[in-house]
């Protein structure tokens, strides 16, 4: 999030552009931050009709333009927005309900094959968080404990 943030601020998304936010999901948070100083920093940035942002995260009731959040699989577990690159096309049909990532299916696989977490997702052995991000389940299925 900081990263989109500093670039949005600093002029490097242009319209077009998708911005692409992950390791911020129920386990890759943990815990789901809410996205909204990047949404506020793309619409301060005059950029709210003409770039989207993608995230496993979550947004809350002020979000405006095209915000696509709760994606799953999420990033942490290497879910295809782990496997997005700066450059890549992504496809949003907003009427059709689609997202698209305009890769080639061999491409994603060597991406798939390499991908391993960051080391900023790191927690210590048996924290609070630590147990949270065992116990909890997707965003699509409410992100609860079990």
């Amino acid at each position: 999030e900081e990263d989109a943030v500093e670039a949005i601020f600093g002029g490097r998304i242009r319209a077009g552009d998708v911005v692409v936010i992950r390791y911020e999901g129920p386990k890759g948070g943990p815990g789901m931050r809410e996205q909204l100083m990047p949404t506020s920093a793309i619409i301060g940035m005059g950029l709210g009709k003409s770039v989207a942002l993608i995230t496993d995260g979550r947004f809350s009731g002020a979000t405006q333009g095209a915000c696509i959040g709760h994606v799953t699989p999420e990033a942490y577990l290497g879910g295809p927005i782990a496997l997005v690159r700066e450059g890549d096309t992504i496809r949003i049909d907003i009427p059709a309900g689609t997202v698209d990532l305009d890769v080639p299916a061999e491409v994603l696989a060597a991406r798939k094959a390499d991908w391993a977490l960051p080391g900023s997702t790191r927690l210590e052995r048996g924290s609070l968080l630590e147990r949270y991000r065992r116990m909890v389940g997707d965003a699509m299925h409410g992100a609860r404990l079990s």
